[in-house]
């Protein structure tokens, strides 16, 4: 993959955006691509490249002791001035087609890249709040979705228990980071309860997710698919709650993307089929 592919992690923009499209399709109970969808998909993709982008712009010190072979700005591939010109670009493509999806699309857009930009400087250093800013903006592609079709209280409980599998992600990134994130002195959940520490609350939080996604669906009334569906995504969660709550945090990202697969599946299937 091309240096700027990595730079905005391309992988997780797909991702992204098929967020967007199933939060639409939550939204309306169906499958249909309206062009204000389209534009939103499009819009997720360049705000995920701009927070992405200059996410890494920030982070050079901490990457050079957590991943000096992984970020094109610490292997050299990159310079920081093609980055932030990268993610200036991105972010007025982001802002734009949110735009052509409508006024409230726009205003949810532009509040969603402002988390993202004081997110590094501002919100990651302090524990649990920056895990928390992050965790809502990377649940936030199915309520946008929802909001582009017109359904905003339709991607609530999406946008929730998203954003509830990725807080646990985040705090194992914390644990993954905590060298990188010593040097820059910021106080994340894992410099200030230790690997140990974050790993019980991270596990903790992972198992409190299961009940969380039987009880919301039931309250909005999700049909039968989802509960199938959702089986998958459960037994992944909770078996990372039980590493983490073990002390072991190796593999567990692998198993919470795949738990949001899952569950991204049968949060759609809950309202179309």
């Amino acid at each position: 993959m091309g240096s700027p592919l990595r730079l905005i992690r391309a992988p997780n923009l797909v991702m992204a955006a098929g967020g967007v499209v199933a939060g639409g399709w939550i939204g309306l109970a169906g499958v249909a691509t309206p062009p204000p969808l389209v534009w939103a998909a499009l819009s997720g993709i360049g705000l995920g490249a701009a927070g992405n982008a200059i996410n890494d712009v920030f982070d050079v010190p901490a990457d050079l002791a957590n991943r000096r072979t992984e970020r094109p700005l610490v292997t050299g591939a990159m310079t920081t001035r093609a980055a932030v010109v990268l993610a200036l670009g991105a972010g007025v493509l982001g802002l734009a087609t949110a735009a052509l999806a409508g006024g409230r699309v726009f205003a949810a857009a532009t509040a969603a890249l402002a988390v993202m930009l004081v997110y590094s400087p501002w919100l990651k250093p302090v524990p649990l709040v920056g895990n928390v800013a992050v965790a809502a903006v990377a649940g936030f592609p199915l309520a946008y979705g929802a909001l582009a079709v017109g359904r905003p209280a339709a991607g609530l409980v999406p946008w929730v228990l998203a954003a509830a599998i990725h807080l646990v992600r985040e705090m194992v990134k914390d644990i993954e980071d905590e060298v990188g994130d010593r040097v820059l002195r910021r106080r994340t959940l894992a410099v200030a309860l230790g690997p140990r520490g974050a790993a019980i609350v991270a596990g903790a939080a992972a198992a409190a997710f299961v009940p969380l996604s039987l009880v919301l669906p039931l309250r909005a009334h999700y049909g039968a698919a989802y509960y199938l569906l959702a089986l998958p995504a459960q037994m992944a969660v909770l078996i990372a709650a039980t590493h983490l709550l073990l002390g072991r945090t190796d593999r567990i990202a692998r198993l919470l993307k795949a738990a949001m697969v899952a569950g991204l599946v049968a949060l759609v299937a809950g309202r179309v089929a």
